[in-house]
């Protein structure tokens, strides 16, 4: 089972036991929908996009010369010494690999494009889950839901079972390593 699976069968969980004892306030946002509607999140976006075509074009070019190279390489094999064609080859090899590390850079796990995406759209983030906990706490719902992640944006602490969870793991271990945390 996958974590946000988890997650959500646990805040569903606490929803179910909450309903058997009182009325439970339930919401949803479409995130896409905000996202795509959102002023700040289209320019950010927008910004984005045009630095990867910049680092596309880029990566682009360096494909563009690798080929040159090889179709050179290939028409002059015959004339070519076999010194030359070792160097020919080495120079095509070390192109592409710089190539492939550009690519890494920009497109890569923990790759440039990634780390820019969350640095933009970091303060479009932060400002929509302030709204999002204002209309929790305003309009007193007991979650709400993202409908496009399947996550959990917002609950009421009171459902927060997280310290009694750690107490009793605590006591069926033994061990005191446990902290209690606070959550605003």
């Amino acid at each position: 089972m996958k974590r946000s699976q988890w997650k959500i069968g646990m805040v569903l969980g606490l929803a179910s036991c909450a309903l058997v004892f009182g009325q439970v306030k339930l919401g949803y946002v479409d995130s896409q929908r905000v996202l795509a509607s959102y002023p700040p999140a289209l320019d950010a976006q927008k910004k984005l996009e045009a630095e990867n075509n910049q680092w596309a074009q880029e990566l682009q070019k360096m494909q563009e010369q690798i080929k040159t190279l090889q179709d050179r390489l290939e028409q002059q094999s015959l004339l070519l010494s076999e010194a030359k064609k070792r160097e020919s080859a080495q120079e095509i090899q070390n192109l592409l690999l710089k190539a492939q590390q550009y690519q890494n850079e920009k497109w890569g796990e923990e790759g440039e494009f990634f780390k820019r995406r969350a640095e933009l759209l970091k303060p479009v983030f932060d400002k929509i889950n302030a709204v999002i906990a204002q209309l929790g706490d305003e309009g007193g719902y007991d979650f709400i839901f993202d409908t496009q992640a399947g996550v959990l944006l917002y609950a009421q602490s009171k459902y927060d079972l997280t310290d009694e969870v750690l107490s009793r793991l605590e006591k069926e271990t033994g061990t005191s390593g446990a902290k209690k945390t606070t959550t605003p």
